[in-house]
């Protein structure tokens, strides 16, 4: 039984403990669930978590130079240590539709679509591998996805601010604030359950209005404003669905979150303090989590134009002008500490993953965890050998400690020179070594039946327990 028929049985029953005129909800508990079987691995919520960074990397200080097991971590994955059985390293992948491309990397990050960013063609995207994630998990959580950014909305085409994009490839915005999301999760509805009722049911009744208008005028349209106006009404008919699910989880009550895990997202943090920025963010996706709010997040922490300075260790520029250095050892310097920084917030996040316990799991075992960025190289918007990893879920059915290199599989040495990154970054070594197949098997391992992700060619059997 999902969280949400289960806690509508509590609901229908009247399981409260009553007291000083007050009535305050038990939490879900075994003897109120139909007797069953007890639950299987397979029945335990998988999620999957995607953190994107900007610009490329320092590759001198990021590249690992030895495949398989015994291979060194690298000045900038070192935050990384005591994680190492917990993620994998990859070298070597790209997204066959990124090369040559610039500033559209986040848009096709999550999605490996064509987009014709120099030409004159309509910007077209399609479904991200996460939101085909939260087609199998939405009905057991609140909220099917969660999108975090750097920037909330949605930004532009080609410049986007969000991962996530729908089955028609319409961005969804993200939020940025981490105030307005934890009361979104976990914050009373403005007016109570009721008043939000008659809010979704206004929604419904202008969104019928305009569907009805809609249809009419489609007679008198051409070919090419239909289609527009098809991808239109498709997003009405999201919205419509978003709106109704809502709807449904109204009389559910939402988690009590205790006062100590709350008091972080109770105040807005600066995005001047990066760091403190990006703890908060990671605490929240935690937060998000354990609480089963929701099983896939997409976290933007930066986007190609606007990527954060650290001034914390007296890093001053923003992340785009440390990624155009022209080889300048000063600002490349620069770069790798930005690197090294930005791991060290993502160890931490792990180390939180791995702490929280889920069903007598670490709630890291049960949550997949990509990292990277859609480019390589930044100073000429490079983008093959992606900066890559896939930490967590060895629950359910991952295995970790390597670097899986598919630029030197045999272990060729690197000589890292800035000439060699350059090269590494600019055309492929190996063209199966596709990111697409990375998410394939993510997408398997979340119960998505499909043995293709746009190019893929197949699960990463090394990853495979």
């Amino acid at each position: 039984m999902s969280n949400i028929l289960s806690q509508r049985w509590l609901l229908d029953r009247r399981h409260f403990l009553r007291g000083a005129g007050a009535a305050v909800a038990l939490p879900l508990l075994d003897a109120m669930s139909p007797l069953r079987a007890a639950p299987t691995a397979s029945d335990r919520p998988r999620r999957s978590v995607f953190v994107y960074i900007p610009n490329g990397v320092n590759g001198m200080a990021w590249q690992v130079t030895k495949p398989g097991r015994e291979y060194a971590l690298s000045a900038s994955l070192k935050p990384l240590e005591k994680h190492r059985d917990d993620f994998t390293v990859f070298s070597g992948l790209h997204h066959p539709n990124g090369l040559g491309q610039a500033h559209v990397c986040a848009d096709t990050w999550l999605t490996g679509a064509k987009i014709d960013a120099q030409g004159a063609r309509k910007y077209e995207n399609s479904v991200s591998c996460d939101q085909l994630m939260a087609e199998v998990t939405g009905p057991h959580t609140r909220f099917p996805s969660l999108e975090l950014s750097i920037s909330s909305g949605t930004g532009q085409p080609g410049n986007s601010t969000t991962l996530a994009f729908s089955r028609d490839g319409i961005p969804l915005p993200a939020e940025d604030n981490p105030r307005h999301v934890f009361d979104r999760l976990f914050g009373v509805e403005k007016g109570g359950a009721e008043a939000q009722r008659a809010r979704l049911a206004k929604r419904r009744s202008v969104l019928d209005a305009v569907h009805d208008d809609a249809k009419s005028l489609r007679r008198d349209l051409g070919a090419d404003d239909r289609n527009k106006l098809d991808e239109y009404l498709h997003s009405i008919r999201e919205v419509e669905q978003r709106a109704a699910r809502l709807d449904a989880w109204l009389n559910v009550p939402k988690p009590v979150v205790d006062k100590s895990l709350a008091a972080p997202f109770q105040r807005d943090v600066s995005k001047a303090q990066a760091g403190e920025y990006w703890r908060t963010m990671f605490d929240l996706i935690v937060l998000a989590l354990r609480t089963d709010m929701t099983r896939v997040v997409t976290y933007m922490n930066g986007s190609e134009g606007n990527g954060l300075a650290i001034p914390e260790i007296g890093i001053t520029q923003a992340r785009h002008n440390l990624s155009h250095h022209n080889g300048d050892p000063v600002i490349l310097d620069r770069l790798a500490k930005s690197d090294a920084f930005l791991m060290r917030m993502f160890a931490g996040f792990l180390d939180r993953l791995r702490e929280v316990q889920d069903g007598g799991e670490p709630l890291l075992d049960r949550t997949m965890v990509l990292f990277g960025s859609g480019m390589s190289y930044g100073h000429s918007h490079a983008n093959s050998n992606l900066p890559i990893l896939l930490a967590g879920g060895r629950g359910l059915g991952l295995k970790h400690g390597r670097h899986i290199d598919y630029n030197f599989p045999k272990g060729t040495n690197y000589s890292l020179t800035y000439g060699e990154w350059q090269s590494l970054c600019g055309r492929p070594k190996d063209d199966k070594a596709r990111l697409s197949n990375v998410m394939l098997t993510m997408l398997q391992k979340m119960d998505v039946r499909t043995e293709k992700f746009v190019d893929s060619v197949g699960p990463v059997s090394e990853v495979l327990a």
